[in-house]
C-alpha cells in the first residue's frame, strides 16, 4: 500500500500512544506510524474477513467424498513420535 498517493490530513490522537508507537516501531515520524498502523489494520481486517468466509463455506459433496477415499496409510508408521520429541528439559 506504500504506492498510494498520500494527502495531508488533520487527525486527533493520543500523543502518548503516538510516542510509544514511534518508540516501539523505531519510526521517527508520527505520520509514518499512523500509515503503518493503518496498513496493519487493513491487513488484519481483510484476514479476519477471509477466515470468516472460509469458516462459513461448508465443504462440497465432492470434497467430502474425496476425504473419505483419500489414502491415509502413509500417515501410519512405527515411529514413536512421543519418544522422539519428548521434552527432556524438565
Amino acid at each position: 500500500m506504500n504506492s498510494m498517493a498520500k494527502e495531508k490530513a488533520t487527525i486527533t490522537l493520543d500523543r502518548d500512544k503516538a510516542a510509544l508507537a514511534r518508540t516501539l516501531s523505531g519510526i521517527g515520524s508520527t505520520s509514518e506510524v499512523v500509515d503503518l498502523a493503518l496498513d496493519y489494520l487493513i491487513r488484519t481486517e481483510r484476514l479476519r474477513a477471509d477466515i470468516t468466509a472460509y469458516q462459513e463455506t461448508p465443504p462440497t459433496r465432492s470434497e467430502l467424498d474425496l476425504a473419505v477415499v483419500a489414502a491415509t496409510s502413509a500417515l501410519d508408521d512405527e515411529t514413536d513420535w512421543v519418544a522422539l520429541y519428548a521434552d527432556t528439559s524438565t
